[in-house]
């Protein structure tokens, strides 16, 4: 990004920089939020906290996101804000200063809610970027984007255990300087989405799927359905699978850290296929496979030892990071020119699980034990056969 964003650059080459761009930030934005996650060891003990008060923590991050990215998706569909990006790093660069430093339980809730306000406002518009500047092939264009969060993801846990741990809660102050980075990015893609906005309206071809406003319901219903059982699975793993590393097989907060990265890892290499291949094979296939396909490998998970745990939980976080970006570019395709919108709801809902599900896991965890919570969660893949029931969207293109 030496030169211009906005310059009259070719157009291949200035929407692989944008993406690159939007992908890097979202790198940076999802390496800061998963700080919050990778923290929890340190921070139950920090605080004497149990495994409810850790679910609230994640309750109040990802449904601050959940119930605000809608309503940022709806608005910004009226009224686009290139800005609004920064503006969004912003809340997370105070969430994360608050969180160095808090001194109560309630200030962490607050940091949390913090972090989860700039989430919200990172995602839907980011999203829209992604879209504005696929060139036509929205599915690549979505992984692009969404791999830099997956990597961003991993990337905090090792980051967590590499300089948090060894130095204390107040080295989460340090990592403001990767917000600021991102705020200047940012401002960088809101110059170019302010400078393309009016040609991208213009040019955009809205084409609606020849389905009935009540089938449109009921496959936004189905999809859905599908995001609750892949980020369900997922709070368990990302909330709690250090302390199930940590109490079950007797190991580390270190080297259990290191288990949730290679997790997340995977989940980041995962979300490279998914968008690419929905745009070659149908986003049906993609989404049918990636949700029901891994639910043999999660129904063996709690039976396994340390090592065979360390190598299933590599595909399970490969195969399932595919779903959502077919998931989201199908949601969009089955409501054109409401981008922000089921970006905001999709994005917004799989936040909002993930808390739900943090919170009543910390529940079953306290009353009935960490092993029965990966016991009961092993069964969530099996309702990907709902996505049997999906609509093969523009059959000629390929969806």
């Amino acid at each position: 990004m030496s030169a211009s964003i906005q310059t009259a650059a070719p157009a291949q080459d200035t929407r692989f920089r944008v993406l690159g761009a939007i992908s890097f930030s979202h790198f940076l934005n999802d390496m800061l939020q998963s700080l919050l996650l990778a923290l929890y060891p340190l921070l139950k003990g920090n605080y004497h906290l149990s495994f409810a008060e850790i679910g609230l923590l994640t309750f109040t991050y990802q449904c601050t996101a959940s119930l605000l990215q809608p309503l940022v998706g709806i608005y910004t569909d009226k009224k686009p804000q290139p800005f609004s990006l920064v503006f969004g790093m912003g809340s997370t660069l105070c969430g994360l200063l608050l969180l160095s430093s808090a001194a109560s339980f309630p200030l962490l809730l607050l940091a949390a809610a913090l972090i989860g306000t700039g989430s919200s406002i990172f995602h839907p518009e980011s999203s829209r970027v992604a879209r504005m500047a696929s060139g036509g092939r929205p599915g690549l264009a979505q992984s692009i984007f969404q791999v830099g969060g997956n990597a961003g993801s991993a990337t905090g846990p090792l980051l967590a255990a590499l300089i948090v741990i060894p130095l204390g809660q107040h080295s989460v102050a340090w990592f403001g300087l990767a917000a600021l980075l991102a705020m200047y990015v940012l401002f960088r893609v809101g110059q170019w989405y302010a400078h393309q906005h009016r040609q991208a309206r213009k040019t955009s071809a809205v084409r609606a799927p020849a389905l009935s406003s009540g089938r449109v319901k009921l496959t936004l219903l189905l999809l859905l359905l599908l995001v609750f059982s892949k980020h369900f699975y997922l709070a368990s793993i990302t909330s709690y699978y250090t302390f199930y590393l940590i109490h079950h097989f007797n190991i580390g907060i270190q080297s259990a850290q290191l288990h949730l990265f290679m997790f997340l890892f995977a989940v980041a290499a995962g979300t490279v296929l998914g968008g690419p291949i929905g745009d070659a094979i149908g986003r049906k296939r993609v989404i049918w496979f990636s949700i029901l396909g891994v639910a043999p490998l999660t129904l063996l998970l709690p039976h396994a030892n340390l090592f065979w745990t360390s190598l299933l939980s590599l595909p399970i976080g490969f195969i399932l990071a595919s779903a959502f970006p077919a998931i989201l570019i199908y949601a969009q395709e089955l409501l054109p020119g409401k981008v922000g919108m089921v970006s905001g709801m999709f994005f917004g809902f799989a936040f909002g699980i993930g808390g739900i599900g943090a919170a009543v896991l910390g529940q079953l965890a306290d009353s009935h034990g960490i092993e029965f919570v990966y016991l009961l969660c092993s069964f969530l893949p099996l309702l990907g056969v709902v996505a049997m029931a999906l609509p093969d969207l523009h059959r000629n293109a390929g969806n």
